[in-house]
């Protein structure tokens, strides 16, 4: 009896030990699937865009860096298209052609997360401290450069290693032309797709914005938190689990972004943005005043988002 009683704990124990290897073995597989966003390469993204200068529409660094974003995402993924569309400046009398610039990642024929940025950058520095600047665009190394960035190195490790789900990056045009108090003149980009998207072809949609911050803090923004607070609930968990401590509890106040195009026709997006930022909207929007581990902190957490995703 008593040998019968030990067989049987000696078993257990030996079950549960296999149990436990087995274990470790599945979570070592898992974490030596997931890639490891590379800060060096996001910096470098965010450098070549500002290499092309001011990329508001209509000039010669928004023409440009339409070709070089286009490029870069043809060496990860073929299927690439453009968005085309126009906007009429009622002031300036003007036409100006935009695009949004769409990739797609991963197979399957589930519903999509869309993982956004918007590329361009503010035709004028309405509030910088030099009165003289205002009409003069931005540099946007924060204010467009930054989310570009590092969804072009998550395109990179997608051609690596291909998400569980299916991703679509979209690099939004226009969002940022419009004045102060002419809200129709902002989010340009973003409300072009949203007249042509299908909500049911989407999970969710996360927005990065102003994230290149060398004294990032990302608070919970409050549109987000209002509306699709399940889905900023888990990017935070991960942020904690990855040690992004730059991810604060701390609420702003409701802030008009690409988002919102999207949570309108019903896909759930939140804003990844720190619009503390001390050069928003000046000349003073430049690479000096990012950060490349800023980069790293937001990354990370995409990172983990995506590759824990299952289909």
């Amino acid at each position: 009896m008593t040998f019968s009683i030990k067989h049987n704990y000696s078993s257990r124990f030996r079950l549960m030990a296999v149990l436990v290897i087995a274990g470790l073995v599945v979570s070592f597989a898992m974490a030596a699937d997931i890639p490891q966003f590379n800060t060096d390469k996001s910096w470098d993204y965010l450098i070549a865009q500002c290499g092309f200068g001011p990329r508001n529409p209509g000039s010669q660094g928004h023409s440009l860096c339409q070709d070089y974003l286009e490029y870069e995402l043809r060496k990860y993924t073929d299927r690439v298209y453009l968005q085309p569309f126009t906007h009429y400046d009622r002031r300036l009398k003007t036409t100006f052609y935009m695009n949004n610039i769409i990739a797609d990642f991963g197979e399957g024929d589930g519903a999509k997360i869309i993982l956004c940025a918007h590329w361009d950058t503010r035709p004028r520095s309405d509030m910088d401290p030099d009165p003289a600047n205002y009409h003069k665009p931005i540099l946007g190394a924060s204010d467009g450069a930054s989310g570009v960035a590092v969804l072009l190195e998550m395109a990179r490790l997608f051609s690596l290693a291909p998400p569980p789900v299916p991703v679509q990056i979209i690099l939004f045009d226009g969002e940022d032309y419009g004045r102060v108090g002419e809200n129709w003149d902002y989010l340009l980009g973003s409300k072009h797709f949203a007249k042509t998207a299908d909500p049911a072809d989407y999970r969710y949609a996360v927005l990065l914005d102003l994230i290149g911050d060398q004294d990032l803090e990302i608070k919970r923004e409050y549109n987000s938190y209002k509306y699709c607070r399940d889905l900023q609930d888990k990017v935070w968990r991960i942020a904690e689990e990855v040690g992004s401590h730059q991810f604060s509890e701390r609420l702003t106040h409701p802030i008009i972004d690409d988002h919102l195009s999207l949570i309108e026709i019903g896909i759930p997006a939140i804003d990844i943005i720190d619009i503390e930022f001390e050069y928003w909207h000046t000349q003073g929007d430049t690479p000096e005043h990012c950060r490349r581990e800023s980069l790293e902190a937001v990354g990370k957490v995409i990172v983990k988002l995506i590759y824990s995703e299952e289909p």
